[in-house]
């Protein structure tokens, strides 16, 4: 038996995920909560920022009655999450977008095989970081920390809106853009094991990754980093 009808506005941003029909009216079944409605339409909980009902703000528990009104609302920007850290982790689908958080000093964890849904989102939990990722699956599982859905393909636009979207510190040339751990000045002699002929002679200031002791240098790619640092710096720092 159909339960009662609502009839449901999401916000424009929301418009990828409810097929470019942001009005709809929704048969629900009486008793699951609006949050539930609003992901059975296609919208991930965690680009939900509040929930309207006749103009009233209600939580995503609400139970939603015949003729209701709702405004599905995305979330605020900068968005803020309480409770820890802000600290991201990256699906196996977000390399590129990962080394570059981590070249801009965000502490970034970033699974290079596919560990599976259950495993991300237990590490999500476990060490309270936010899950991106353009799995809308992923992003509907209930222990996430906190999550967020990448909606480009591209890692330009991609890095820019988590920037935007949560504003992490920047503190560039930190981390380690391969494992994410925090670099330190290092000499020549102690990272000589990695270096070959041309490298050897030519540079002089070096910098090690304190956990996997990667060596770091202003090598022959060092400009276009410099680039993607600057953009990042003159739109998103302070």
């Amino acid at each position: 038996m159909n339960g009662p009808e609502i009839h449901v506005e999401f916000a424009p941003e929301l418009a990828l995920f409810v097929q470019r029909r942001p009005h709809r009216t929704l048969v629900t079944d009486g008793v699951s909560s609006l949050g539930h409605a609003v992901e059975s339409a296609g919208v991930p909980l965690t680009e939900v920022g509040t929930l309207r009902v006749d103009g009233r703000e209600v939580p995503v528990s609400y139970v939603p009655a015949a003729g209701d009104r709702v405004e599905v609302r995305t979330v605020e920007r900068p968005q803020r999450v309480a409770g820890a850290p802000l600290r991201f982790l990256l699906d196996v689908h977000l390399g590129t977008l990962a080394r570059r958080l981590r070249l801009l000093g965000v502490d970034t964890a970033y699974e290079s095989t596919d560990i599976g849904d259950p495993a991300l989102a237990a590490l999500s939990a476990a060490e309270k970081r936010v899950m991106l990722s353009r799995d809308r699956g992923l992003l509907r599982r209930r222990e996430l920390w906190a999550g967020a859905y990448v909606y480009s393909t591209r890692p330009e636009d991609q890095l820019r809106d988590v920037l935007d979207r949560f504003r992490p510190e920047l503190r560039p040339w930190t981390r380690c853009t391969a494992c994410n751990g925090l670099l330190k000045e290092a000499t020549k002699e102690e990272v000589a094991d990695q270096l070959h002929g041309g490298t050897q002679r030519s540079y002089d200031v070096f910098a090690q990754c304190r956990e996997c002791g990667r060596a770091y240098w202003k090598g022959a790619h060092h400009e276009q980093l410099v680039a993607i640092v600057e953009r990042a710096l003159a739109e998103f720092a302070g």
